[in-house]
């Protein structure tokens, strides 16, 4: 696996996953998910949750068909924004 820079992560055929060092978590005290680096805590919204529990070996077709499956309206474009920042941020890397 290799961290992906540019517009790489949001082909149709890439399969996100997090990175080694992120983990996430669900923080029971605030009720929200929390992605957890080395020296990093990020509060996540439940929007930024669903997309990254969704990276776990699927297409990045694969994700947004399944958010589609649970949500009346989901922009296709964010999420592939929302997956490009996390792999510029080093938080997720793809096959």
């Amino acid at each position: 696996m290799t961290a992906v820079d540019g517009g790489e992560v949001v082909e149709d055929v890439r399969r996100p996953w997090l990175a080694r060092h992120v983990r996430l978590r669900f923080d029971a005290a605030r009720g929200r998910h929390v992605l957890l680096s080395p020296e990093t805590v990020a509060v996540l919204n439940a929007t930024s949750a669903d997309i990254l529990l969704l990276c776990d070996g699927r297409t990045v077709a694969e994700i947004v068909a399944e958010l589609r499956a649970r949500y009346d309206h989901v922009e296709e474009a964010d999420v592939r924004e929302f997956l490009r920042q996390m792999a510029e941020r080093r938080c997720v890397e793809v096959r």
